[in-house]
């Protein structure tokens, strides 16, 4: 079987630490749910408590309105973050589940949501601290996206939350805050959907917003102060949610990001443009692109085209060539995984579709009957794919023919994807943080 993903990205964004001990940010150290971890437990359950090793409270209490929580966990050795947001008991706000603000309609939830960020010990669950970020600038009309959406990074000095109300701030390791920074002009569409990644000593944060304002950019913070280290604008590129993914094209580092006009490599130390193939369809959404080898895959998220590119290291630049399509990919916020020879990509209706990674050839279409096509999965070194959630997760093992492995339940759901480090599943549902491992 071909490697999964390279080391290299893991390396560039948190220093020669071994991966396996932690989940640093957005889909993990390679940003495409690669883990190394190996005999992960494959069947847990909520009501029996099998393979749980502890559940803790996200909320202060059942009588807070909850904002959508989106955003996933993260771990750094002993320490699991996790960000949250929500409107104290008796304040107008928005419901645990739906777009629509407490009182109804998509009309302003006031105040803003207290924004949260909260460290428990890995082994046990204590919660070590609980620090509130100041709100931003945006207050939101429409709340299907809500003020958490988005994953918190770390590098092991600092943690990174970004929150939709459009304010980065960084904590060290034992929760003070050091710096917070608005994110100015912010024309995003709905919701502030794309998360912090990590790159050397900046923390990188791609701002692309609505076409007409002419608005879009990437903006690099110094890790340690916050100072802008540099911006770069982009006002041709129409607005996105996907996180980019960090991986090493033709020996360089590049941050590969799924534009609404087509994707992109960019150099991570500036934002220029390394390279770009224009794409008529909109293949820059939701989804992370996921990448090996020199080839790139991304969709929207939101149906449509699914493309594959060639990225072609020449002697005048770099290039990339479309190497093959899939004209119709259903709707499902969650990114794809690469297992060997083959892409999995699970959509709507709880369908899980496999294609051939070297020609984009269907090889199955198999439904996973109430999985949530919004979360994320990761893979391991034995072939397997989980997609796992705090409510009903799937563990499917890599081949020509779906074949699950486990069916596992925490009637905890939410759209939050998995963190896997230290031999630990970390979930983070509506209420619960659980950790999964081996009894």
């Amino acid at each position: 079987m071909p490697r999964l993903a390279p080391l290299f990205v893991f390396l560039l964004s948190v220093g020669a630490a071994h991966g396996g001990e932690h989940w640093p940010g957005w889909r993990g150290p390679t940003g495409m749910g690669v883990s190394d971890e190996k005999y992960l437990p494959l069947e847990w359950d909520g009501k029996t408590g099998k393979n749980i090793l502890w559940k803790a409270p996200l909320l202060p209490s059942d009588k807070v309105h909850a904002d959508q929580n989106q955003s996933s966990p993260i771990v750094w050795g002993d320490r699991v973050f996790v960000t949250v947001s929500y409107w104290p008991p008796g304040e107008p706000g928005a419901s645990a589940t739906g777009g629509k603000s407490a009182t109804g309609g998509k009309g302003v939830a006031k105040p803003y949501p207290e924004h949260h960020v909260l460290c428990f010990r890995a082994k046990d669950g204590q919660q070590l601290w609980d620090r509130a970020v100041e709100p931003g600038p945006w207050k939101l009309t429409d709340l299907r996206g809500g003020y958490t959406a988005l994953t918190p990074a770390c590098d092991g000095k600092h943690i990174f939350a970004l929150f939709g109300s459009s304010v980065l701030a960084a904590f060290d390791m034992d929760g003070k805050q050091l710096w917070r920074q608005a994110i100015t002009p912010h024309f995003f569409d709905v919701a502030l959907g794309t998360s912090p990644v990590v790159f050397r000593d900046t923390v990188i944060v791609v701002c692309d917003q609505i076409a007409g304002n002419k608005a879009s950019c990437v903006k690099a913070f110094d890790a340690q102060t916050g100072a802008l280290r540099w911006e770069q604008k982009r006002p041709k590129v129409d607005w996105a949610h996907s996180t980019p993914t960090l991986a090493e094209v033709n020996g360089k580092p590049q941050l590969l990001v799924a534009t609404a006009n087509g994707p992109q490599g960019l150099d991570p130390s500036s934002g220029a443009v390394i390279w770009s193939l224009p794409h008529s369809g909109r293949v820059g959404d939701t989804v992370s692109p996921v990448y090996r080898d020199g080839r790139l895959y991304v969709d929207s998220g939101r149906g449509g085209t699914g493309i594959a590119v060639d990225i072609l290291g020449k002697p005048d630049g770099p290039k990339a060539q479309l190497a093959w399509t899939v004209k119709a990919v259903p709707s499902g916020f969650s990114s794809p995984a690469l297992v060997g020879e083959r892409l999995y990509r699970l959509h709507s209706p709880g369908t899980l579709t496999c294609w051939k990674w070297a020609t984009g050839e269907e090889v199955f279409k198999e439904r996973l009957a109430g999985s949530e096509s919004a979360v994320s999965p990761f893979t391991t070194p034995e072939g397997r794919i989980y997609f796992a959630s705090a409510g009903k997760s799937f563990v499917v093992q890599e081949g020509a023919k779906l074949e699950v492995l486990a069916v596992n339940e925490l009637n905890d759901p939410s759209r939050a994807s998995p963190a896997v480090a230290g031999g630990r599943i970390y979930l983070k549902g509506g209420r619960w943080l659980f950790c999964v491992g081996k009894k």
